[in-house]
């Protein structure tokens, strides 16, 4: 008998056949529920559709959108008033509203718009008691909490300006419950609705270099968890949408590719995908609509775990060379307006 044979008939004998029974049945268990979430992932992303947009508003119901000038934004707006959705576009400057607006009713008729300019890192009450006011009656079916600010380059968080952190947490954090605060009474007590929150990888994984953005974004992922728990009982749904990198202003980055969507192909997916939580793992409350970045956070939570250090290790040094070339760049900057004065 082999070494191997001798020690496979030693544990035999110690765990006996009751044991080797229930070893065999919790192999095939794990089986099982692996192959599950595979095919759940594969068929959220790739198979299934999500719930359909009327169920949470019918026709003349409002959709309402922060950040709503540009990028993701403005491809909500679009996307939802091509849907049958009025709009109210909510941003920080009415030149862009005012053309968003004009572009909308005339694309889509019969299609109305309100516009509200309000600067969120000001963080003026009298800002939101004027949006309280403009959705007082209006029938706000689908809030999109999509506006958000980013570091301008990636800094350690010990070179972190106040002025940034500060505007960080105003417009990530402050001024998605507000905004949320306002509009979601009135679908509970409609008994119906949809809010969307921009989510990120950076607060699914902990991000050195973008220390205030990755936890102000973490703590939307666990506060929109939290209220989809409460307003389920009313009828509205809650999701954190989660995505990695898009072309965007934010992002700084032009060119599309497999991993990096378009602001169109991106809201296209997340509108396609409402209520699949296969595509973000099975994460209660999330979705992670665009194929290649549901497949990679899959991976993630299943084959490496979100704390794994080599993920960790990983952003610490994508982040250290993406600063190192934004600094790079700024020093060049610099040189180039010296040399023209």
């Amino acid at each position: 008998m082999t070494c191997t044979g001798e020690f496979i008939a030693k544990i035999s004998s110690f765990i006996g056949p009751i044991g080797l029974s229930a070893l065999a049945l919790l192999g095939a268990v794990t089986v099982l529920n692996v192959s599950f979430k595979i095919f759940n992932a594969f068929s959220s992303l790739f198979i299934l559709s999500g719930t359909n947009l009327r169920k949470f508003g019918p026709e003349g119901s409002w959709a309402l959108i922060t950040g709503a000038s540009d990028g993701i934004g403005k491809e909500f707006s679009l996307q939802l008033a091509a849907k049958g959705f009025n709009v109210v576009l909510v941003s920080r400057t009415q030149s862009k509203l005012a053309t968003l607006a004009q572009e909308i009713e005339s694309k889509f008729s019969g299609i109305e718009t309100k516009t509200l300019a309000m600067d969120f890192a000001r963080n003026d009450s009298a800002d939101y008691e004027r949006l309280r006011a403009l959705v007082k009656d209006l029938d706000i079916a689908i809030l999109i909490n999509n506006v958000g600010k980013s570091h301008d380059i990636p800094v350690p968080f010990l070179e972190t300006s106040e002025k940034e952190m500060d505007e960080i947490i105003t417009i990530n954090v402050n001024g998605t419950l507000k905004v949320t605060q306002i509009v979601a009474s009135g679908m509970a007590s409609r008994k119906r609705g949809l809010i969307l929150t921009m989510g990120s990888f950076g607060g699914l994984l902990p991000t050195p270099f973008l220390a205030t953005y990755s936890g102000s974004k973490a703590f939307l992922q666990h506060w929109s968890t939290a209220l989809g728990a409460e307003l389920k009982r009313d009828g509205v749904q809650v999701q954190l949408v989660v995505g990695y990198l898009i072309t965007s202003a934010m992002s700084k980055i032009r060119r599309p590719s497999m991993m990096i969507p378009t602001p169109k192909g991106f809201v296209k997916a997340t509108l396609g995908k409402i209520g699949l939580k296969g595509t973000a793992a099975g994460m209660e409350g999330t979705i992670t609509p665009y194929w290649s970045h549901g497949l990679m956070h899959w991976a993630i939570q299943e084959l490496l775990g979100i704390w794994n250090g080599v993920v960790l290790s990983k952003n610490l040094g994508m982040h250290a060379s993406i600063r190192k070339r934004a600094l790079r760049k700024r020093e060049r900057e610099a040189a180039q307006s010296k040399k023209a004065t």
